[in-house]
């Protein structure tokens, strides 16, 4: 898999539910067979991981040296409130409200792709974050991708 992409507009229903996009389900490998693990994000977002790719995380994670306490700390922080979900009959996966509260999410989402993951947006505080992001993103791109080595192969 090249890795996900895209951006959706969805809407969470009375019951927290949003319909996964086709076009994203799309993207999905076999082994992720519809299951994924929600926790939540490092920006005030959600993350969704299709659990093929939440293996390979854990895979990483489960060589941090737990005897020093920031890995323990960091461990811990992140499968905080970690909910394994799967989609329902008609597509849709059900937030749990706990993470819902835990950022703020209202009816209007985002849902944005990229690499190994879909992170879960309020569509208004998405599109803020992006708004007031590009007029950094020259200067990004040249901090970012400036290092990176050109393929000569």
């Amino acid at each position: 898999m090249a890795g996900l992409v895209g951006e959706y507009e969805c809407k969470i229903d009375a019951k927290g539910r949003f319909l996964f996009p086709s076009g994203l389900r799309k993207q999905l490998s076999p082994l992720a067979n519809e299951v994924f693990m929600l926790n939540k994000g490092f920006e005030n977002c959600l993350t969704l991981y299709p659990i093929n790719e939440w293996d390979k995380v854990s895979e990483k994670l489960s060589k941090l040296n737990l005897f020093k306490p920031k890995n323990r700390q960091f461990y811990r922080l992140f499968h905080q409130g970690a909910k394994q979900l799967a989609l329902d009959k008609a597509g849709r996966v059900l937030v749990p409200t706990d993470l819902m509260k835990r950022i703020t999410l209202k009816r209007e989402i985002m849902l944005t792709a990229y690499n190994d993951r879909i992170e879960i947006w309020s569509k208004d505080e998405y599109l803020e974050l992006m708004e007031g992001s590009m007029s950094d993103f020259a200067d990004l791109a040249d901090e970012v991708m400036g290092e990176l080595e050109p393929d000569n192969g």
